[in-house]
């Protein structure tokens, strides 16, 4: 049938056929900054009721793509332009993928027929750059094709081991019309498998864990996605074994639960009495988990480790009972197994390990300290101002290492944190894309002041969208974990390029329509917190913290030379070994 015999509505744009694929899957909001290659899709998305939320930066949409992801364990989707657009969401494309975050990303490219013409934002392979960074990425180059193509890039996205995914759509293909009886069907867009272990294995995990003297069980970020938290609880009090959790994982066992350890590295707190046995619940062995140190578990700690991702198993550790299942599917059936047995009373581990953070208090006596506020104390209070139910998002060194201690959480999602890219320069977009969640949420944003100054310019984002998002900005007016690394290296008195200046992040973010204040004393930080909140609006509460004190994250990242050993120090990794010559 020829258009010129066929109605209207038999003829569908490819804008109007994203926009209605994306509904379909459940989509309601998308993160964007506008592009003229997208304009189809931005009509679609008006006529199917999915919130468009534009940004002053393409790296903070796909940011709070990323964060909406955390927040809600769904979908997120980011919308960004050709070239500079896709070039400047490479970071926030990346850092979704390395955490396993379920994010989509379209990306608009020139037309395909005026392929190698030197055209307007071309000139680059989208997908041949994105490739060794994504899960899956593909060029759309059929309008009829978009809504299979995209249900393809949806399952990818949030099935097995989740993460990021890139669609390229050039703007022929969307702007086109394609005839309804030609279009693709969108299926499997709400396909969620849920792998289960095999009964062996559930046995072969029970008896390790009823051996052992000193189990713990490790919260990871696949269990967000799992909707697990009755099995994990329901485990944890059967067995009486402790839980632990990493950023992403926190909030899925509640932090208010007597048997909850808080942070994974807490463990390292322990010292000789560590775990003997663990159970990790859809986490990785890297720099999050120790690396290939012991810091957390001894060489002959007995490892259960369950994650989608066969390759993960056993990475840097031997790992004595390897399991590839949904963290959830192995928690209904480790429950059952687990309320069929008798366990041991371990009254004193159990107190160990829910005890350990109390000794970080006993660290930092000092509120203030002669050049300004103890980062410690300042993040302790600002965490305590937010309050138990806010959702907090990290950036920054030292600054999120110093408020990672204090986080609990009782809701999955609510913590945020820089993950395995090491990215700066993520709080504002995670944190408004944790806000638009829930309007009425408190959302705490906690972030250093070279942090900061990546993508200051949301402050504008959150005051035109009316999101109250309160910014920490932790002030030290230096690259704090820079700056202390080359002192350990270098000596008290060496600095290069680590040095912050004079900046007023404060009066910064009042010029964007902020309610803000700059902190000097402890005793101000609480009630600066409650006036920001009670303001309504977008806001910043810039503290003054004291500049030489060094966190032991990063101590513990340079190591230690002692004279007996000879090695060249490295910077965040391992230490060289120096070999002698023969």
């Amino acid at each position: 049938m020829s258009a010129a015999t066929s109605s209207a509505g038999d003829w569908l744009e490819g804008g109007e056929l994203l926009a209605r694929t994306l509904r379909d899957a459940g989509v309601d909001t998308v993160f964007a900054l506008h592009g003229g290659h997208l304009e189809s899709f931005y009509r679609g998305c008006i006529a199917n009721d999915i919130r468009l939320v534009d940004f002053r930066h393409e790296s903070s949409a796909g940011h709070a793509a990323d964060g909406y992801a955390r927040a809600t364990g769904k979908l997120g989707v980011c919308v960004i332009t050709a070239g500079p657009g896709f070039t400047n969401g490479v970071t926030a494309i990346l850092n979704a993928q390395l955490d396993s975050i379920p994010t989509l990303f379209i990306v608009g490219s020139p037309p395909l027929r005026e392929a190698e013409t030197n055209a307007l934002q071309g000139g680059v392979d989208q997908i041949a750059v994105t490739l060794p960074m994504v899960k899956y990425a593909h060029r759309i180059t059929n309008t009829e094709r978009i809504p299979d193509l995209t249900a393809l890039a949806i399952r990818k996205a949030t099935t097995g081991r989740r993460g990021a995914v890139l669609l390229d759509v050039p703007i022929d293909v969307l702007h086109m019309r394609a005839h309804k009886d030609d279009v693709r069907p969108a299926h499997g867009l709400n396909i969620n498998p849920r792998p289960a272990p095999h009964p062996d294995e559930i046995k072969a995990a029970i008896a390790i864990l009823k051996a052992s003297e000193r189990p713990v069980i490790v919260v990871g970020g696949e269990a967000r996605y799992s909707n697990c938290r009755d099995d994990l609880v329901a485990l944890a009090e059967a067995t009486q074994i402790p839980v632990v959790s990493n950023t992403r994982g926190m909030g899925v066992f509640p932090s208010s639960h007597p048997l909850n350890g808080q942070v994974v590295g807490n463990l390292a707190l322990l010292s000789a009495r560590r775990p003997d046995a663990a159970l990790l619940l859809g986490t990785r062995f890297g720099f999050r988990l120790a690396g290939r140190s012991t810091a957390f578990f001894p060489d002959d700690a007995k490892l259960i480790q369950v994650h989608s991702d066969a390759a993960e198993l056993g990475r840097l550790r031997h790992v004595e009972l390897p399991i590839v299942a949904d963290v959830g599917a192995a928690l209904t059936t480790l429950r059952t197994a687990a309320a069929a047995e008798t366990w041991p009373q371990r009254p004193a581990w159990i107190e160990a390990v829910t005890k350990a953070p109390a000794k970080m208090l006993d660290m930092f006596p000092n509120k203030q300290g002669p050049k300004g506020i103890h980062p410690f104390w300042a993040a302790e209070a600002a965490v305590r101002a937010a309050g138990p139910d806010a959702a907090i998002v990290l950036d920054g060194g030292e600054a999120a290492s110093w408020a990672a201690f204090h986080l609990r959480s009782n809701q999955p999602g609510h913590v945020q944190g820089v993950g395995y890219l090491g990215c700066l320069g993520t709080g504002p977009g995670q944190s408004i894309g944790a806000q638009l969640v829930d309007p009425d949420k408190r959302v705490m944003q906690i972030t250093g002041d070279g942090a900061m100054g990546f993508h200051i310019q949301e402050f504008d984002t959150m005051s035109r969208h009316r999101l109250p998002i309160c910014t920490i900005v932790l002030n030290n007016e230096i690259w704090g974990m820079s700056i202390h690394g080359q002192q350990i290296m270098y000596g008290a008195n060496y600095s290069a390029i680590s040095e912050l200046r004079g900046t007023n992040y404060a009066s910064v973010a009042a010029a964007f329509g902020c309610h803000a204040e700059r902190v000097t004393e402890f005793d101000e930080i609480e009630p600066a917190i409650a006036r920001a909140y009670a303001s309504g609006q977008p806001s910043c509460i810039e503290i003054m913290i004291d500049p030489d004190v060094v966190h032991p994250v990063t101590v513990a990242a340079l190591g230690t030379i002692s004279d007996e050993k000879r090695e060249i120090m490295i910077p965040y990794y391992e230490n060289i070994p120096i070999r002698p010559q023969a």
